[in-house]
């Protein structure tokens, strides 16, 4: 009963929130353009699809993968775990304790990459206005392996309680300077790629691990530390698609001196 309950609030939270995008669109459509809404019962169908789809996804959001990412980073930081069996009598914990806090940080940001819908989406557009210059699977990894560079350090950040800004504010500048030499076309699409793995997979596993962290490190605040780590998982791939677009201009450089004239 308290799962149907759960539901009935959670549809009708998505519905108020969906009702506004709704009447934008109406009103737009007939009051500004003034054209009648095209295939009116097929986009009825597909906003019900919406909801529910919503509705669902915030569901599990709070029963699954909210608690998943708070356990697991609960898990890796409790005392017994990072220090085994010569656990001290004081429990103050050097940065190269949580080895496997950042390791699991890694991991979980380039499988939430990969699996991105948005990311996927992206990719397959880049290779069909590049006439497959630019493969799916190369943007894929080059973006996954910014996110876990990303997040392993804003991990690290967490556990040494480091401010924010130095991180970002550095990064920025590197990324700058990347862009200076970096070929012309990649540099919107490094942009973008930024952009899109903060969507449905990454960011609330990465935000339950965020605040995980700051929970159970000792001295950190869940407010002032536990958040942070989708800004390191919106900059780095910006850094990895520029460094994979200057590395492949570099390699086809080489080819093209390595040929005999």
């Amino acid at each position: 009963m308290g799962h149907l309950i759960l539901i009935f609030h959670t549809l009708l939270s998505t519905l108020r929130d969906v009702l506004p995008i709704v009447a934008v669109i109406f009103v737009f459509q007939l009051g500004v353009l003034r054209q009648p809404i095209p295939n009116p019962k097929r986009m009825l169908i597909g906003f019900g699809y919406v909801i529910v789809g919503l509705a669902l996804f915030l569901i599990g959001l709070e029963e699954a993968l909210f608690p998943l990412g708070r356990l697991m980073a609960q898990q890796l930081t409790a005392p017994s775990f990072v220090y085994g069996a010569a656990m001290p009598t004081t429990m103050v914990a050097s940065w190269h304790h949580y080895f496997w806090v950042y390791l699991f940080a890694a991991a979980i940001g380039f499988s939430t990459t990969v699996a991105e819908p948005a990311l996927l989406a992206v990719a397959i557009k880049a290779r069909e206005v590049s006439g497959g210059a630019i493969s799916v699977w190369g943007l894929r990894t080059a973006v996954a392996l910014g996110v876990a560079i990303g997040i392993a350090l804003g991990a690290f950040r967490i556990v040494t309680g480091t401010p924010l800004q130095y991180y970002i504010i550095t990064g920025y500048l590197i990324v700058i300077v990347q862009t200076l030499f970096a070929p012309r076309l990649i540099v919107p699409l490094a942009y973008d790629s930024g952009g899109v793995t903060t969507s449905t997979v990454t960011v609330p596993l990465v935000t339950a691990l965020g605040l995980g962290l700051a929970s159970t490190v000792p001295g950190r605040s869940p407010l002032l530390d536990g958040f942070g780590l989708i800004a390191f998982a919106s900059l780095f791939p910006i850094m990895t698609v520029l460094g994979y677009a200057q590395l492949s201009q570099w390699r086809a450089k080489r080819a093209r001196r390595a040929q005999p004239e």
